[in-house]
């Protein structure tokens, strides 16, 4: 062989050779903090939605992402939660809702934050504003303003001659602060007197919803927020136990043995969330990506609780509904 080709075969080997190892290194996996209410069986479909969202981008579980899952017994937990993701130095934080949100907030002013379903991200302060949220936080919000009212509406429509509305809310929801506000405003419009009870646990609940029965509510709307829908069973045996007619915020009450749900689809804002998660693992700021709304809504009806209870649902509102529960 001649020198020349000697030293052109040397020289390509030299740059070829660190090609190879190169090649042969895994790719970074990412890590994914879930920060939620347990018991995780409460949320199977809406963590469905989000792997299937990650899997239409390219994010396969075991392969390129791990989710480091999360469950609070209670919120006193998610703290503690929080911070033990925030160590672990996950690559995002997913905490759905204000419950979630504010502990995680608290936790990290540096790991990227998503929500699926604030309820009020300015209002309490997590964002700056829809379109620039500014720090470390970010996702999708609801329009809780025109649900509440659009629920209260309902409810009347269900109970046309009621003129006493329960509301019954969670003080360990951020979010539901100031969204009373806006179920006040709608009461007013509506010519409702509204009795505002707060609860949190299930004993709580049980009291609640015995004071609303003595005092003759007409019928009880149930502010949507994280520990109403793990608890959605308790509070639907509670309401036929005390014969209340119930709207709720959440399909999964209304599944439950609740009269009527009115609200977002969750499962289609946590599919959503995904994007988020996606464009932060590949660069993006949370800062720069504007929270959406959603585009989805769903109105659920139960006749079987309808009939147990001796109401009977306007044609109209199940000709407008999304799903009736025979």
């Amino acid at each position: 062989m001649r020198r020349r080709d000697v030293i052109r075969v040397i020289v390509g080997a030299v740059i070829a050779w660190p090609v190879a190892p190169r090649a042969q290194q895994p790719a970074k996996v990412a890590h994914i903090g879930y920060l939620s209410l347990g018991p995780a069986s409460a949320w199977t479909s809406r963590v469905d939605a989000l792997q299937v969202g990650l899997r239409d981008l390219g994010w396969i579980e075991g392969k390129n992402i791990v989710i480091e899952f999360r469950w609070a017994d209670n919120v006193d937990q998610l703290p503690g939660l929080a911070a033990e993701l925030v160590r672990m130095k996950v690559d995002v934080i997913f905490a759905p809702s204000s419950t979630m949100v504010e502990p995680a907030r608290q936790a990290t002013k540096t790991i990227p934050i998503v929500f699926a379903n604030h309820a009020d991200p300015i209002g309490i302060g997590h964002v700056a504003s829809l379109a620039r949220p500014g720090g470390n936080i970010t996702g999708l919000s609801e329009q809780t303003t025109e649900i509440d009212a659009k629920a209260l509406e309902l409810l009347k429509e269900v109970l046309p001659q009621a003129t006493r509305i329960g509301v019954l809310w969670n003080p360990t929801t951020p979010s539901q602060v100031p969204g009373l506000q806006s179920v006040k405003v709608a009461g007013e419009r509506l010519g409702l007197a509204l009795q505002i009870v707060p609860a949190a646990t299930g004993e709580e609940f049980d009291a609640a919803l015995a004071s609303m029965a003595r005092e003759k509510i007409g019928g009880v709307f149930v502010m949507p927020a994280p520990v109403i829908t793990a608890q959605r069973a308790v509070l639907a045996e509670l309401a036929l136990k005390h014969h209340l007619a119930t709207i709720f915020g959440a399909k999964e009450n209304a599944v439950a043995g609740g009269l009527l749900s009115y609200g977002v689809d969750r499962n289609d804002l946590n599919r959503r969330a995904a994007r988020y998660i996606d464009k932060i693992l590949k660069g993006a700021k949370p800062a720069d990506l504007p929270v959406e709304q959603p585009t989805k809504f769903e109105l659920v009806v139960n006749l079987k609780t309808a009939r147990a209870l001796g109401i009977e649902i306007p044609p109209t509102l199940l000709a407008r509904a999304d799903e009736v529960i025979e």
